[in-house]
C-alpha cells in the first residue's frame, strides 16, 4: 500500500464513422482513474478543440446530463488525461495550469497532447523552449508539447517532429495527441518506459489508445497483444491507421514498478500475455518459497489492500498458511497521504485502512505488501496491528528493496526519502516496527514478469539507469548523499 504518485493515465479515441467519442473517452479515463487523482481533462475535436478540465476525480456522469456533455465535447476524436504531478508545483493554482491535455500554438501549428511520464533533461528543455515560446504552466508537459510544435513547424511533418523529440528529450513519455487539422497520433519514448496499447472494435470503425488495456476492455474494444512499440508513431486519419517506427528497436525498458503497484490487476502490459494479477500472484508464490525454506512458523497471511491481495493469495497457495483479509480499505476515502504535510500523513493513513482486531489478536502474522519506499505507510499499518494485539508481524515485500530514485515518472526522486537507500532489511524492520522484513529477489521478480531483464527498467532497484543523463545525475547525487548532502527538491529539476 505504498502511497506514491504516478504521472498519469492517458487515452485517445478516433471514430471513423464520425460518431461522438465522448462516452468512449469518459469510460476509458474512468477505468484508469487509479493512475491519477489530482486532476482530469478531456479534449475533443470537431473542426476545433473542445475542452473540459478540473481538479480532482472524474465526475460521476448522469445519463440525464449526457446531452449537455455531448454538446460541450462534440467530435469524432478526442484525448484525455488523469494526472498526478511528478514535475511542477503543487499549489492549486499551478495544478490548474498544469491540467492535461495541454494545447500549444506555434505559428500555424496547433497541437494538443496528453502525456504520461517524466522528462529528465527538463531544465535544459525549459531553457531551449522558453526562448521561443511563452510558458504558462509549471510542468514538463507544456515543454514537450511546445517542443513538438516547434519541430513540426520547421518541416511541416509530424514524423520529423516526433523524431526530434525522441532524439532531444530524455526521459519517459507515452503520448496521445491531436493536430489542429484533426489527426490523432500517439508515440512512446525510444525505450518504452511507460505502457501504451492500441485496440479496435470488431468492425474496426473505432480505434483507441490507452495507458492500460482496461481502457480498451471497458469500451468493448479488442486488444490484439500488439503494444505500441518504443519509438513508434501511430497516426490515425480518415484514411486509416499508419504505424511508423522512428527509432531502432534494439532496446526497451518498461517500468518494473508497474507490475508491483501501479497497473490495475486486470490489465495486460507490453505483450506479456499475462494479466497483472497473475504476475502478482507469482510474486506471492516466490515469497512463499522463501518462507518455506525458513524455520520460523507463523499463523496467518494478511495482505495489505489492495495491490498485495493477489500476492497474498499466491503466498497462501505456496505455503498452505491460511489467508485472512484482516486489513480493509475504506473505499470512499480518496485523500492521498502523499499530498498532505508530513505531520498529517498519519491521520490520513489511519482513515484509509481498517484493522479487524479479532483476526490479528494473538497471532503471528505474515504481512504481505507491494513495496516499501519511505516506510511511513507501512509503519502506520504495523503500529495499528500491534495495537490490535498482533503477537508477531513479519513483512514480506513483493518488490525488491528500492535503493535509487526514479527520474521517469514515479514520485520518489531523492535518495534521502528512500528508506532502502540507507538501511538494511533488519534496520528497516526495526524502524517500521516489524519483527522481520523479507524482500522478493530481483531475479524472481524478473522471472515472474516474464520479460527479459534487459527489457525492464530496474533503476530504482539497481542504480543502473537506461538513459545517460539520469545515470550521470544519480551517480553525482549518490556521492553527495553518502557525504551527507541532502536533496531538498526533485533532483532532476536542477540544472
Amino acid at each position: 500500500m505504498t502511497n506514491l504518485k504516478e504521472a498519469c493515465g492517458i487515452y485517445g479515441i478516433y471514430d471513423f464513422s464520425h460518431g461522438a467519442v465522448f462516452p468512449y473517452l469518459y469510460w476509458g479515463l474512468l477505468s484508469q482513474n487509479h493512475r491519477g487523482h489530482q486532476s482530469h481533462g478531456l479534449l475533443t475535436y470537431d473542426e476545433d478543440f473542445h475542452t473540459h478540465s478540473a481538479l480532482g476525480l472524474i465526475p460521476r456522469m448522469k445519463s440525464r446530463k449526457m446531452r449537455k456533455w455531448l454538446n460541450k465535447l462534440p467530435g469524432y476524436l478526442g484525448i484525455g488525461n488523469v494526472r498526478y504531478s511528478t514535475s511542477g508545483h503543487m499549489d492549486d493554482a499551478s495544478l490548474l495550469k498544469d491540467i492535461q491535455p495541454t494545447i500549444s500554438r506555434v505559428g500555424n501549428i496547433k497541437l494538443a497532447i496528453s502525456y504520461n511520464g517524466n522528462i529528465v533533461n527538463v531544465a535544459q528543455l525549459r531553457e531551449e523552449v522558453s526562448q521561443k515560446c511563452n510558458l504558462e504552466a509549471t510542468s514538463d508537459t507544456e515543454l514537450l508539447c511546445n517542443k513538438l510544435s516547434l519541430e513540426y513547424e520547421k518541416e511541416g511533418d509530424l514524423a520529423y517532429a516526433v523524431t526530434m523529440c525522441l532524439r532531444d528529450v530524455e526521459g519517459a513519455y507515452s503520448v496521445t495527441g491531436i493536430t489542429g487539422t484533426g489527426e490523432l497520433f500517439a508515440f512512446r519514448d525510444s525505450l518504452g518506459i511507460k505502457p501504451l496499447c492500441i485496440g479496435f472494435d470488431k468492425e474496426k470503425k473505432t480505434v483507441a489508445i490507452s495507458s492500460e488495456t482496461v481502457g480498451l476492455d471497458i469500451n468493448s474494444l479488442n486488444y490484439f497483444s500488439d503494444t505500441i512499440h518504443p519509438g513508434e508513431l501511430i497516426l490515425v486519419t480518415a484514411s486509416g491507421v499508419k504505424r511508423e517506427q522512428l527509432s531502432n528497436m534494439n532496446s526497451s525498458a518498461l517500468c518494473s514498478f508497474e507490475f508491483a503497484y501501479f497497473a490495475r490487476p486486470d490489465s495486460i502490459l507490453n505483450g506479456t500475455e499475462k494479466y497483472v494479477y497473475e504476475i502478482r500472484h507469482a510474486f506471492g508464490r516466490n515469497l512463499g518459497k522463501i518462507y518455506n525454506n525458513g524455520n520460523h512458523p507463523l499463523d496467518v497471511i494478511t495482505p495489505v489492500p489492495e495491490t498485495a491481495n493477489d500476492a497474498g493469495y499466491g503466498f497462501h497457495e505456496e505455503t498452505g498458511l491460511p489467508l485472512e483479509l484482516a486489513l480493509r480499505r475504506h473505499r470512499y476515502v480518496t485523500d492521498r497521504a502523499f499530498i498532505t504535510m508530513p505531520k498529517e500523513r498519519g491521520n490520513i493513513l489511519d482513515k484509509k485502512i481498517n484493522v479487524l482486531g479479532n483476526n490479528v489478536s494473538g497471532k503471528r502474522i505474515v504481512l504481505v505488501d507491494d513495496s516499501i519506499v519511505r516506510g511511513d505507510t507501512t509503519k502506520s499499518v504495523i503500529q495499528r496491528m500491534r495495537e490490535a494485539g498482533a503477537k508477531e508481524i513479519h513483512l514480506y515485500v513483493t518488490f525488491p528493496k528500492i535503493v535509487s530514485p526514479c527520474f521517469y515518472g514515479v514520485d520518489m526522486a531523492t535518495f534521502s526519502e528512500l528508506i532502502g537507500a540507507k538501511h538494511t532489511a533488519s534496520e528497516i524492520a526495526s524502524i517500521i516496527g516489524a519483527d522481520s522484513v523479507t524482500y522478493q529477489k530481483l531475479e524472481d521478480l524478473v522471472q515472474a514478469i516474464g520479460l527479459d531483464k534487459k527489457k525492464l527498467c530496474l533503476a530504482c532497484l539497481t542504480g543502473n539507469y537506461p538513459t545517460p543523463l539520469a545515470q550521470q545525475i544519480a551517480t553525482k547525487k549518490h556521492l553527495e548523499f553518502k557525504e551527507g548532502v541532502g536533496e531538498k527538491t526533485r533532483i532532476y529539476e536542477h540544472k
